[in-house]
């Protein structure tokens, strides 16, 4: 009952001052919208660079000929040239971790259809290839072992490629096209899939047998790199391990020999960018918080205020045999009051923002639970550590001294 009516004391006290209550839970309501936007906007960070990078394939895993510099992704691999296509048989033979496998080489240059031409890249490999990198075709069918073996002159293109080359709307399966001046029958067109992560069209390419690039268009026996499917996500760790013991004896190098090659899981891809974004989150949460501190300040200004101007009342009430405990934990629940509606409005004002930013903005966001909850808990405590201090101070009043306050 006690507890009742301290509340009702507060309650009343805020309503006789509600532009003044209203200004001190700014600092609060800002605080917790701020903490919960850029808590989402990191969330939402993450499992978007999560879900760009599994679209590349999320098992996929990449051989490249070199040490690990553990520098920016590169390229080919340059003139390096420590991959060959028995590296590749080996793995196909050992690997049991491995669900698919191709080699992989590429060069740059000009897709020409008739007047029409547009600079490009082809991919040599093999049929596998699609099921790595996760792609559907949206007409017309991959090339055939057969056709590998051959060396045919058979190409896959990307819907850039589709755009530029075939400006007209015609159908491109079936048509000839020549990259470098070697004439290829497009037999298929990959589905759209966009920009990467890094900002390159995926659509952009030309898939042929990796034989037919080697032999006609590049005329090296090497590989640029090799490009594997673990079986499951959770495998794709150990299949690397399998992977490098596999090349290094290979390779016959010795335990006190660097590898001469670079295997990496999109796991660590993943990983990578998503350290990078919590440290930003961090960074944002830590700015954003600053707006809690703020709040709290004015909470423990207002009730300084409320004390100074409550000396009489607070005087009298201990005259008739109030406790300091009653009037300590009647300011103190005030402070509680004020800084817990805040952080509910600003929870709402939070999940409001978080909104406006995926709709009008573009930018992913994902709000998470923990957010809210801890937001909201920080209210409490920020009300209970700057409302105890001014509400102890007023305890600590003596009564005659508090009656003859003017």
């Amino acid at each position: 009952m006690r507890v009742f009516n301290l509340l009702k004391i507060a309650f009343k006290a805020i309503v006789l001052n509600k532009t003044r209550t209203l200004l001190t839970m700014l600092g609060i309501i800002i605080g917790v919208a701020s903490v919960i936007a850029m808590l989402a906007i990191g969330e939402g960070s993450k499992e978007s660079i999560r879900t760009t990078i599994s679209s590349m394939g999320s098992n996929m895993i990449t051989i490249r000929p070199g040490a690990d510099t553990r520098g920016p992704a590169r390229g080919s691999g340059g003139n390096v040239q420590t991959l060959v296509l028995e590296d590749y048989q080996k793995i196909k033979e050992q690997a049991t971790l491995l669900s698919y496998s191709t080699p992989v080489v590429n060069s740059g240059g000009q897709v020409i259809n008739g007047a029409n031409n547009w600079p490009s890249t082809i991919y040599g490999v093999n049929p596998e290839y699609l099921n790595i990198k996760v792609v559907d075709l949206q007409s017309g069918s991959m090339f055939t072992d057969a056709e590998v073996k051959s060396a045919a002159k058979v190409a896959l293109i990307g819907q850039t490629v589709v755009d530029n080359v075939f400006p007209n709307g015609q159908e491109p399966v079936g048509q000839m096209i020549r990259f470098n001046n070697i004439p290829f029958k497009v037999i298929g067109v990959l589905e759209e899939k966009g920009e990467n992560t890094f900002g390159q069209d995926q659509d952009d390419v030309v898939i042929a047998p990796y034989t037919t690039v080697q032999k006609r268009i590049l005329a090296i026996d090497y590989l640029n790199q090799i490009m594997a499917s673990a079986v499951s996500e959770d495998d794709a760790p150990e299949a690397v391990t399998q992977v490098t013991e596999i090349l290094r004896n290979q390779h016959k190098l010795q335990d006190f020999e660097d590898d001469d090659f670079t295997v990496r899981s999109m796991e660590e891809l993943i990983s990578t960018f998503s350290s990078t974004s919590e440290m930003l989150t961090i960074l944002l949460v830590a700015v954003a918080s600053i707006s809690l501190l703020i709040g709290g300040i004015g909470i423990m200004n207002i009730m300084y205020v409320s004390v100074k101007e409550r000396t009489k009342e607070i005087g009298l009430r201990m005259a008739v045999g109030g406790k300091g405990s009653d009037i300590l934990m009647q300011f103190l629940i005030e402070a509680i009051l004020i800084s817990i509606t805040g952080g509910l409005l600003g929870v709402l004002l939070g999940l409001g923002a978080t909104v406006f930013i995926e709709k009008f903005l573009n930018w992913p966001t994902s709000v998470a639970l923990y957010s809210i909850i801890i937001s909201f808990a920080v209210c409490a405590v920020t009300g209970i550590f700057f409302g105890w201090y001014p509400a102890r101070k007023a305890a600590a009043l003596d009564p005659i001294t508090a009656l003859r306050y003017e």
